[in-house]
């Protein structure tokens, strides 16, 4: 069955698109967007679960067919910052915004769902539908799902985002290692006041923070193979209160990206290690908190290559793209570390408009009339892959 043969409604996929951009919410703090997902469910007559964690739903189509299931995933959080895009469904929220367009993929799994659900007797799988929580926040919803095990019985999964570095109606994917690892860490220093004219009586804080910093430095240009693809940035320090009186507390947060986990490893010792080195020449204590966020993102080779095929299909050959790798990271490889599947990308761009902002920003905005295309790519991958999958990596590579 191709494209032209089931229906995607593009003016639903719009409009709940709206509504999800007025009403932003943020973490795992989502009651009306998980309201309206559950509504729109019950409307097309689909089953669902909230039994995989604080504000999550799983939806299942063919739940008898369960020789073989296809799981699609959509992130519904949006993030704390405040909207300057003038549109007629400007967040009505203050301070919050849809600014990675999740409200966009929310919408495109649903308008997804009504597609397959009308045409479910000509599917010989079962569907899961995915809706997930805190893609954004400190902690993952897709952790916190994978962790409830909802990919127990998925044994595929693919998920679709946004992207206004591509052309609008353009799909991208990236065959391998396609997003980096994600860790935060403070570094914390425990000093001794001092008046500023008599520094000796005291253990200056901002002093050891700053020779931390250059000893990082240092560390990442002279211990670090210069082909190894990751970034260390320390990206705020926060020391002391007035002029003549010496810090007795510094902190300071960075973030670490890595392809290799033992890359990873290595940089937070080392950072541990001279954060410790710097306190104790002092007589002072230095602390380190680190939390990793979540794994690289790896598109399985099989799966990528079965997703562009059905790409195809919907956009035709020459609105394929082939995304580079990116030091930016994503929870959906969570799922990645349990059954093989593929995030890939839906063009997004306004090529007329000299500067499109990008995630993140205040202006983020998308060209929103393409997004029907994501759902026909996903009907799409169910249509052209429901009798099974071979050859894929099965479990985690990490």
């Amino acid at each position: 069955m191709k494209f032209s043969n089931f229906n995607i409604d593009k003016e639903y996929i719009l409009s709940l698109r709206h509504q999800l951009h007025m009403y932003p919410e943020v973490g795992f703090d989502l009651p009306n967007t998980v309201a309206l997902v559950k509504d729109e469910l019950e409307k097309i007559g689909i089953t669902y679960t909230e039994k995989y964690g604080k504000s999550s739903i799983v939806a299942t189509i063919n739940d008898e067919k369960r020789d073989f299931t296809i799981g699609i995933r959509a992130d519904m959080d949006a993030l704390h910052i405040q909207e300057k895009v003038d549109l007629p469904f400007k967040s009505k929220i203050d301070g919050v915004m849809h600014a990675c367009g999740h409200d966009a993929h929310t919408a495109m799994l649903l308008g997804t769902a009504k597609a397959l659900y009308a045409i479910r007797n000509e599917i010989n799988c079962r569907i899961k539908l995915l809706f997930q929580p805190s893609e954004e926040g400190p902690e993952s919803g897709a952790k916190m799902m994978l962790g409830n095990g909802v990919m127990d019985g998925i044994d595929v999964i693919i998920g679709l985002h946004t992207e206004n570095w591509l052309p609008a109606g353009t799909v991208g994917v990236c065959c391998g290692m396609s997003m980096a690892s994600s860790r935060t860490f403070a570094i914390e220093f425990f000093g001794k006041t001092a008046h500023a004219v008599f520094p000796q009586s005291g253990k200056d804080a901002l002093a050891m923070a700053v020779k931390t910093y250059g000893s990082i430095q240092h560390m990442l240009t002279r211990e670090i193979d210069p082909f190894a693809k990751y970034v260390c940035s320390i990206s705020t320090l926060n020391a002391g209160a007035t002029q003549n009186v010496i810090a007795d507390y510094a902190e300071m947060k960075g973030t670490i990206r890595t392809y290799d986990t033992q890359l990873d490893e290595y940089l937070i010792n080392r950072i541990n290690a001279i954060v410790k080195n710097t306190a104790d020449e002092v007589g002072a204590e230095g602390k380190v908190i680190s939390s990793f966020q979540c794994f690289p993102v790896y598109n399985d080779p099989v799966i990528s290559d079965l997703v562009i095929k059905s790409a195809e299909k919907v956009v035709g050959k020459n609105h394929i793209a082939e995304m580079p790798i990116k030091m930016s990271s994503e929870d959906f490889s969570y799922y990645l570390t349990s059954k093989p599947g593929v995030l890939f990308r839906l063009g997004t761009k306004d090529i007329m408009k000299e500067h499109v902002s990008l995630l993140h920003n205040n202006d983020f905005d998308i060209v929103e009339d393409v997004l029907y295309l994501g759902s026909a790519v996903c009907v799409q991958f169910v249509l052209d892959n429901m009798d099974g999958i071979a050859n894929t990596i099965r479990g985690c590579i990490y």
